[in-house]
């Protein structure tokens, strides 16, 4: 008997018993696609969470600091001193790593402090604004778009983030609001009125700034700055969120002289406080951060946080894995009660087929390809009913989510043929004891019998 013949004889039956193929292929089929929708969801919930890591922690970037070498008590030796001026960040080393291989930008950034943000018609931020000196033609290369105006370098100028533009003020107001949570800290109602005026936005484009430091010897304040920029809202953020994350960036010439102003820490103006390198693949991140290194400074990048990630979404994954396993487990049984039956009820037909002269194998390669086709059909299913309900899936989170860019379930290529393996391995493992136990039954008794 050829294979053709047996995987005839086995459709037959399939086609024939259409109640038990039903039953069979819906077992299969629900723990098939319990298998792939599982993965899918880990799966798409993890490059989601990575995209949203990397748009909070920049996961494609490095921080270069300076190397002030070991640190020890008492004077410091002249090579100490040497050791330390080695490890400064000049502005040879920033071209150098501007002409590494696979370095898409680098930028340096002077980090002046937390102020309070103030505009010349009396309007006051709820919250400090964190001023930062960098070069401010090179925000776009770091992913940062512009919702009005530009980036330039001239004196006097500043591009504020989205979150700076929310939450500006009368100062009346604001003095009242917090003598009123000074007075009454949980009163519902005020609360939630200062919370609603943090997140009111203002146009902030082309209007001049100051900012109010608070020092020992009472608040100063800067030299007034013009708003030639302000940043895109970032994406998957909430104005909740972002009402706390106030950032003004001005040019390095401006920052050295706010400082003065401001009575800051001043630094050496040859040497820079940090450096960020964006890398143009998070792939070659530990190649770029080795060759930064043996510039004899100091490297930290975000990388840990996602393999910190991956790793549990491995425990996810395997535990999702092991429920359709499981389901699968359970549909098998219903396979090889179904089998067991069906040998049962065509012993005449396996005992005329050995009396024609077919063999034990070819008995049992008739049920094995029976049971192996069970499981194709349940697999086919599955991967059906995956899709079904992985679109039912995205329809109510973009129903339930006011977020444009909410987490999208998506089914990797790699998983349909996993569920499909697993739903043929099924049957096949399901259809080895029936045949086995139709291969083993007696001909001449069989047909006496019936």
């Amino acid at each position: 008997m050829r294979i053709s013949d047996v995987t005839r004889l086995s459709w037959d039956q399939v086609k024939r018993r259409r109640v038990v193929t039903a039953l069979c292929a819906a077992g299969i089929s629900i723990g098939c696609a319990a298998i792939i929708v599982a993965m899918s969801i880990g799966e798409s919930a993890q490059l989601y969470i990575e995209k949203q890591m990397n748009s909070y922690l920049n996961m494609d970037e490095i921080t270069v600091t300076a190397n002030s070498g070991p640190q020890s008590g008492g004077t410091a030796s002249e090579a100490a001193i040497e050791s330390s001026m080695q490890g400064s960040l000049t502005e040879q080393k920033l071209n150098i790593m501007k002409q590494m291989q696979h370095v898409a930008a680098a930028s340096p950034y002077q980090q002046l402090n937390y102020m309070e943000m103030l505009t010349l018609d009396g309007m006051s931020s709820q919250y400090q604004t964190e001023v930062i000196g960098t070069d401010l033609e090179m925000l776009t290369a770091f992913g940062n778009n512009f919702i009005q105006g530009g980036p330039s370098n001239m004196e006097d100028a500043i591009v504020l983030n989205y979150g700076a533009t929310l939450g500006l003020i009368e100062e009346e107001t604001k003095a009242k609001l917090q003598e009123q949570l000074t007075a009454d800290p949980y009163n519902e109602a005020v609360i939630q009125q200062y919370e609603n005026t943090g997140k009111m936005p203002s146009v902030m484009y082309q209007k001049q700034i100051q900012f109010r430091y608070e020092t020992p010897d009472g608040p100063v304040f800067s030299r007034p700055l013009r708003v030639i920029g302000v940043l895109k809202k970032p994406s998957g953020s909430s104005d909740a969120q972002l009402m706390y994350n106030k950032k003004g960036y001005v040019s390095l010439q401006t920052a050295a002289v706010l400082k003065k102003e401001l009575m800051l820490a001043e630094n050496d103006n040859e040497t820079y406080q940090s450096i960020i390198v964006k890398v143009e693949n998070q792939s070659k991140l530990e190649q770029v951060e080795k060759q930064i290194q043996k510039l004899l400074v100091t490297t930290q990048t975000n990388l840990y946080q996602k393999e910190r990630l991956a790793n549990e979404f491995k425990i996810i994954k395997a535990a999702a894995l092991g429920i359709g396993v499981f389901i699968l487990i359970i549909a098998s049984i219903s396979i090889v009660v179904a089998m067991t039956m069906s040998t049962y009820q065509r012993r005449r037909q396996i005992g005329i087929m050995k009396v024609l002269g077919a063999n034990l194998g070819q008995i049992r390669n008739m049920f094995i390809v029976e049971a192996a086709l069970l499981g194709l059909l349940g697999g086919l299913l599955g991967v059906l009913f995956s899709y079904w309900i992985v679109w039912g899936i995205n329809g109510l989170i973009h129903h339930l989510s006011d977020e444009q860019d909410a987490v999208i379930i998506f089914i990797p290529l790699l998983t349909i043929p996993i569920g499909m393996a697993f739903a043929l391995a099924t049957g096949i493992l399901s259809g080895i004891y029936p045949a086995i136990t139709a291969s083993r039954t007696d001909a001449l008794t069989a047909i006496k019998r019936d």
